[in-house]
Formats: C-alpha cells, sequence, structure tokens
C-alpha cells in the first residue's frame, strides 16, 4: 500500500491521537464519569475513526481505482470526484 507508506507519518499522527481519546474514554469510566460526558468521548473517538477511514479511502481511490486529476475522460475523473465526496459525506 504505497499511499500508507507516503502518508506513513501523518497517519500514524492520527492514530496516536485517536489512541489517547480511547485512552481518555477508559480514564472517565474507571473515573465514573457521568453517561453524557462518557458519550461524547465516545462520538468524538467515532468522529476520530471516520476521519482516518474516509483520508485512507480517498488515498486508495485515488491510487487505485482512478485519479481524477490524471484522468483523461472527463467522465470518469468526475465520477472518481463524486465518489470521493460521497465516501466523505457519509464518514462525517
Amino acid at each position: 500500500m504505497a499511499h500508507t507508506i507516503r502518508e506513513k507519518s501523518k497517519l500514524i499522527a492520527r492514530v496516536r491521537r485517536i489512541r489517547g481519546q480511547v485512552e481518555a474514554v477508559e480514564r472517565a469510566l474507571e473515573a465514573e464519569t457521568g453517561c453524557a460526558d462518557v458519550l461524547q468521548l465516545i462520538a468524538s473517538v467515532r468522529g476520530a475513526m471516520n476521519g482516518l477511514m474516509a483520508e485512507v479511502m480517498e488515498d486508495h481511490i485515488r491510487l487505485h481505482v482512478v485519479d481524477p486529476a490524471h484522468e483523461a475522460d472527463p467522465d470518469r475523473a468526475r465520477g472518481a470526484e463524486e465518489l470521493i465526496d460521497v465516501v466523505r459525506t457519509y464518514l462525517k
């Protein structure tokens, strides 16, 4: 997966931030923090994971399916951009 190697440091930094968020959930549960606060922490983790997933999926589409910036067929390029937009929207 060349795209994950190319963006390795950026992706690892995101994973480390997510790890910190998960640890915050654990600490909140251990401290018997209120349900609403725990749910907010969990929602934050979910959003961070979805953002990571969207980034890796977008890179995958651009590198292994079709890169709209380098596609000669305008219909395929537009279709690829639409797919990327849908993935981003779905994972928000």
